[in-house]
Parts: structure tokens; sequence; C-alpha cells
């Protein structure tokens, strides 16, 4: 057993016997990364530090019987994450239609003239929002929680090579999304092209 494991054993005996104190480090520790998980899928920030606070207060609550197989930071979130979904399923259809109208829109910018008109940084979120559902929650665990593939398994309960397969799929997709802005690629937009100069010969 590592250091890591015996720690979260540790923290886990001790929440259990009604330490305050662990549970507040446990707390402090996750809890920005839960509000992140819940606002991947809630889309609202107040409504995501709500569901990541009850999910805490659960936790609190079922203390004396809890059982964490895993790490504290994969079972939390797999529990926000659920937690997110049960709160907004009826709302996420009318979400995802009303982002794909919108995208759609001929009155709407195109993903394009969006991207040639703001900074990288913009550009590269609008890509990631574009994602599919399914390989952006995959990425954005991996790239905004730094979980390793096994944790995002267990967070999404699905097979690791699904978690390689969504992080395949979400990589190409990027990298055509963000062609443009990508130097020595067709299409590629650098410093000198944006500003009119052409590069020496």
């Amino acid at each position: 057993m590592d250091t890591n494991d015996t720690s979260e054993r540790k923290l886990q005996e001790r929440i259990r016997a009604g330490d305050e104190s662990a549970f507040d480090t446990l707390f402090r520790s996750h809890y920005a990364h839960l509000v992140r998980m819940a606002e991947s899928v809630v889309r609202e920030r107040a409504l995501a530090e709500e569901v990541a606070q009850e999910v805490m207060l659960e936790l609190w609550r079922r203390r004396e019987t809890l059982r964490v197989e895993q790490t504290f930071r994969a079972y939390l979130l797999r529990s926000t994450r659920n937690r997110a979904l049960n709160q907004v399923r009826h709302q996420r259809v009318v979400a995802r239609e009303a982002a794909i109208a919108a995208i759609d829109s001929p009155s709407a910018p195109s993903v394009e003239e969006e991207m040639l008109g703001t900074e990288l940084e913009q550009a590269v979120r609008a890509a990631i929002d574009a994602l599919p559902e399914k390989c952006r929650e995959v990425f954005q665990l991996s790239r905004d929680h730094g979980l390793r593939y096994a944790e995002i398994a267990s967070t999404l309960e699905i097979s690791v090579k699904t978690v390689e397969k969504r992080m395949g799929q979400a990589l190409a997709e990027l990298r055509d999304r963000l062609e443009q802005w990508l130097p020595g690629r067709p299409g590629g937009r650098g410093r000198n092209e944006k500003s009119g100069r052409r590069e020496p010969a």
C-alpha cells in the first residue's frame, strides 16, 4: 500500500469516527473540483455550489457507514456528477437544443467567425464547449481535474478503453476545430499572418 492509499484510509477512518477537522480537510481539498464538475453539468455557478455542498453534507451524514473503495476525489466527483444530473435532467434536453439552435442559427456568428474575432484562449474554450458531451466530460476530467484514466472510468462508470476512445475523439476534434490557429498547418494563422505580414520565403 503506498503513502497516498494509507493517507486516504486514515482520513476515511477519522471521518467515520466523527472527526470534524478531517472532514474540513476533505472539504477544502475537493470542494473547488466538485463545483467545477457540477457547473460543467448544470451550467450555473450558484446551483453548482449548492450541489457540491449537498454532496459533502451527505457524506458527513453517512460518515458512520462510509466506504470509499478508490480515491476520495473519484468518489466525490462521481457523486457530484450523479446529483447534478438528477437536479437538471429535465433541463438538459432544453439546454442542449438551445445550444444547438444558437450554433446553427443563421443570425448567430459561426464558430469560424468567433475564432477569427477572438484570442486563442477564447477559441480553445469555444472548441471545448462544442465537443460532444461525453467527449467533453472525459476531456475536462483529465485536463481540468487532473484525474487519471482509471479514475475517470470510475467516476463515469465506464471502462478505461472507453475513456481512451473518447479522449482520442476529443483531441482529434479539437485539432480540427483549432487548425487555423496552428502554425505550419494548411490555413494556420500565425501572428504575422494576423497582422497582414507574410513570412519570409
